[in-house]
């Protein structure tokens, strides 16, 4: 599993300041995932993000610098996509990729174990 060590631990340390959240790391996805109270939240693949966020927000996540639609059995799955580093290189543009993740995690559906 190729994963960008550099980018697990910038979003490793933008997580751990949050107050009342559980993480659990866990490889997956051919990557690492981070899972906020029980639930997928981001992903680290090679170099790129994957997010989950509101799929009520996909027109607006779509027209960011860097966005990638995840593409599953040929279908797009919305409230998912991956994000090239240049969309998350300024501070402000990864803190808004984090953002909308966590924003979404307490809504998201739990996966079947």
């Amino acid at each position: 599993m190729a994963y960008s060590t550099e980018l697990a631990d910038r979003v490793r340390e933008r997580l751990s300041i949050i107050e009342n959240i559980e993480v659990e790391e866990k490889k997956m996805f051919s990557g690492l995932s981070f899972l906020v109270n029980g639930k997928m939240c981001i992903n680290i693949s090679h170099d790129n993000l994957m997010c989950r966020y509101d799929p009520e927000m996909e027109d607006e996540v779509s027209e960011k610098k860097g966005f990638l639609p995840m593409i599953m059995k040929g279908k797009q799955l919305n409230g998912y996509c991956y994000v090239e580093p240049i969309g998350f290189k300024k501070a402000a543009d990864f803190e808004y990729w984090i953002r909308i993740c966590l924003d979404y995690n307490p809504i998201a559906k739990t996966s079947k174990k």
